[in-house]
């Protein structure tokens, strides 16, 4: 009977070639692969024609959803070829890690003891922070082949490893000096109190004593190199027994799902990750490539990119490569050299372009492929039949749609990324279209892995988007006090088309308007119900009821607004500007001559009130003026009032900011308002000039550059008066030659 422990680095294309070939070598009649027992059911699926890596273990809780695992495989996945081998050659193939139902178990006792312990007022950390020489076994295990890399003059843990064992060609005896290096490495560094690593190498063991009690003569281990001198040392049964007693259990299910190379890179935060998926898929695929293939896929990159890149480019950075791994004293050159090489020949020593190089072949836009077949949750399945009937692919690589609504496929392409927002899935970010119209919808798509697990979370509220995306919003309108709630879920369910769901919103919203006095929260919401009224064009959406809602508000706002402006201090009077600004805009959006009067008496109340805070006085007076709702005479009687010498210095300088904001071209058109503006600054003592500097900086600070220097220019004199300064700026000859000219554009 024979053990061979196969010591391994995840995802590394030369411990995969190495795997495959003792494998085929050996023809062991089992295999024990580092995994979740709980995934043994679906490995039938990795020799699948439609399975294309990298693809990943999804494993969770049903019943605890927040609890979930991902276990990554590429192609050059040493545990991948452990998998194919023995599937494709009916060997039993098994995992035997310590199983996700303990370990998910074990995860939720951890989470309450914290929450115990936070209810307490004890410091959480008491509990996960080691302290003296177990903190300083801990920072030496942290990156454990570190060590073995600084003896051999190496920077870091990776390169060493790299080189010493994914470059390898030659796989003798490879796997006993991986354990001879792991077994010294274990023995010299201090003991780590690991409980969860404890139990992990425990039930390996067990699981290992199984299988030669099964009868099994030629059993292969492929597990992380880490754990080999652990699995090696004779361990009594009876201390593993004694160790894995007892454990608790949750239910667990497992299933497969696309992976992508971007998310098996070190950058994702995946612990196990890489820093270069796509150039080990190089390497794995073309063991022989001593760099030629790989430069002429950078020049095929750059040539896309529309970059000259020559042969000769191509010639001289392998070249390169190759002179500075010699004189590295490596036999191959590596990524480093790769990049060195390209950094100085292709890219013309633009770190930049080295930066393109990385994101798109170093590491990769890849998305894996899972079979239709395989076992899914329901509200999964139909997400992604709805992606292949909408030919929607989920890439890896964001891509831009510009959907047009008035095609059947794009609505329905538009409805189905809505209903997965609502979802909380974001796929797709809407984007601003282009053009004119309502019809237009920009999306930009890309796909991550994790969506995965939201997707079996949601599937709670239903089997279906369109069932999930409903339950949820209903259930949310029912549970929310607050409108600016539900009038948010009405305008992003409305764009979902999720039936009778926009009428149950209308109701709850109608319901929740007539119980509130809160002005503000009218005001928060109106924009976003006018905003949805817009549906109404382009997806046949009925919106008779929602605009009989709106002219309710408008009317309630109309009627509070007054008071609620009254006797309040400067803070909030700052923070109902932008309500003034979104509320004006809606009721311009909606075209009712009825609600558009009713806003304008408002605001001229608002403007001629007395007790009106002054910022939010100014700003009606300006509104007023761009409806052309107030004369010249009465906007000048008004400007002089607020800018006299008897009205307070800071009232007036807050009114001033109400009325320039967003704008101060009206102070360059109109001559008049300029030298009430100037004589009330010119006016002003020294001392309270200074006093008000900050102020009126924030004033101007909203206005364009051009305007604050036309502005800055006009108040030096430098600038000549336009058409407003006064007759003796008018050229009447000038003008009177271009009359013919503008009589003829016009057809006159």
């Amino acid at each position: 009977m024979s053990l061979h422990l196969l010591g391994i680095r995840h995802h590394g294309p030369g411990s995969a070639r190495h795997v495959k070939a003792f494998l085929e070598k050996v023809q062991p009649d089992i295999i024990l692969v580092e995994g979740p027992p709980e995934a043994d059911g679906i490995l039938n699926w990795v020799i699948h024609q439609e399975m294309q890596p990298p693809v990943a273990i999804l494993a969770f809780a049903p019943e605890h959803l927040e609890q979930a695992a991902f276990y990554p495989f590429a192609e050059f996945s040493p545990e991948w070829q452990a998998l194919t081998y023995g599937v494709y050659n009916n060997v039993p193939v098994r995992f035997f890690d310590l199983p996700l139902t303990h370990k998910f178990a074990l995860q939720a006792e951890e989470i309450k003891k914290r929450q115990a312990a936070q209810g307490k007022n004890e410091a959480p950390e008491a509990i996960a922070v080691p302290a003296g020489e177990e903190a300083e076994a801990q920072e030496l295990h942290r990156d454990p082949l570190s060590h073995l890399a600084a003896a051999a003059g190496y920077s870091d843990g990776e390169r060493w490893w790299e080189r010493l064992f994914e470059h390898r060609l030659n796989d003798e005896q490879v796997f006993e000096a991986v354990q001879e290096a792991m077994s010294a490495l274990r023995e010299a560094l201090p003991e780590k109190n690991d409980r969860t690593e404890q139990l992990r190498e425990a039930h390996m063991r067990r699981m290992i004593k199984k299988a030669q009690k099964e009868n099994y003569r030629d059993i292969v281990v492929v597990c992380g190199a880490w754990h080999v001198p652990a699995l090696s040392k004779e361990v009594p049964p009876k201390e593993d027994n004694e160790l894995l007693k007892n454990l608790p259990r949750i239910k667990v299910e497992t299933t497969w799902i696309p992976w992508t190379f971007d998310r098996l890179a070190f950058e994702s935060g995946y612990g196990a990750g890489i820093h270069s998926p796509g150039w080990y898929a190089h390497v794995w695929r073309n063991t022989k490539d001593d760099g030629t293939l790989w430069m002429t896929n950078v020049a095929h990159l750059f040539r896309s990119k529309q970059m000259d890149t020559s042969t000769a480019h191509v010639i001289e950075a392998v070249r390169l490569a190759e002179a500075l791994a010699a004189l590295r004293g490596y036999s191959t050159a590596g990524l480093e050299e790769m990049n060195e090489a390209a950094l100085a020949v292709l890219c013309g020593g633009d770190e930049i372009l080295l930066q393109l190089i990385r994101r798109e072949l170093i590491v990769g836009n890849v998305i894996g492929n899972v079979p239709g077949e395989v076992p899914k949750p329901p509200l999964q399945r139909d997400i992604e039949q709805l992606q292949k009937r909408l030919r929607l692919p989920a890439l890896s690589e964001e891509k831009v749609y510009v959907l047009d609504l008035r095609e059947t496929n794009d609505l329905a392409r538009s409805v189905l990324l809505h209903r997965l927002l609502l979802l909380d899935i974001a796929w797709g970010q809407k984007q601003r279209a282009g053009g004119k119209g309502t019809f237009k919808e920009q999306w930009k798509l890309k796909w991550e892995p994790e969506f995965s697990i939201r997707i079996i979370e949601r599937g709670s509220w239903g089997n279906t988007a369109e069932e999930a995306a409903t339950n949820f919003v209903k259930l949310t309108a029912a549970e929310t006090t607050e409108l600016k709630v539900v009038v948010d879920l009405l305008e992003r369910s409305l764009p979902a088309e999720l039936g009778d769901t926009a009428e149950l919103l209308m109701q709850r919203i109608n319901n929740l308007a007539a119980a509130t006095g809160d002005v503000l929260q009218l005001m928060e919401s109106l924009p976003g119900l006018v905003n949805v009224s817009r549906y109404g064009n382009v997806r046949k959406t009925d919106t008779e009821m929602l605009l009989q809602i709106v002219k309710a508000m408008t009317a309630r706002i109309c009627i509070s607004l007054p008071s609620a402006c009254a006797s309040i201090d400067d803070e909030a009077a700052r923070d109902m500007l932008d309500l003034f600004a979104q509320l004006n805009n809606a009721v311009a959006l909606l075209q009712d001559e009825e609600q558009t009067q009713q806003w304008t008496k408002t605001l001229e109340l608002l403007s001629a009130a007395s007790g009106t805070a002054p910022v939010l006085a100014g700003y009606s007076t300006r509104l007023l003026t761009d409806h052309h709702a107030i004369d010249a005479e009465t906007l000048a009687s008004r400007f002089s009032l607020a800018l006299s010498k008897a009205a307070e210095p800071a009232g007036a300088a807050s009114w001033l900011e109400g009325f320039l904001k967003g704008t101060g071209t009206i102070l360059l058109l109109d001559q008049n308002l300029w030298n009430l503006v100037n004589g009330w600054v010119a006016q002003l003592e020294e001392e309270l000039f200074v006093d008000l500097l900050p102020l009126l900086r924030r004033t101007f600070s909203e206005f364009t550059p051009a305007e604050r220097r036309k502005i800055g220019e006009k108040a030096k004199g430098v600038l000549q008066q336009g058409a407003g300064a006064g007759d003796e700026a008018f050229d009447a000859g000038r003008a009177k030659r271009a009359l013919p000219v503008v009589a003829e554009l016009l057809g006159l």
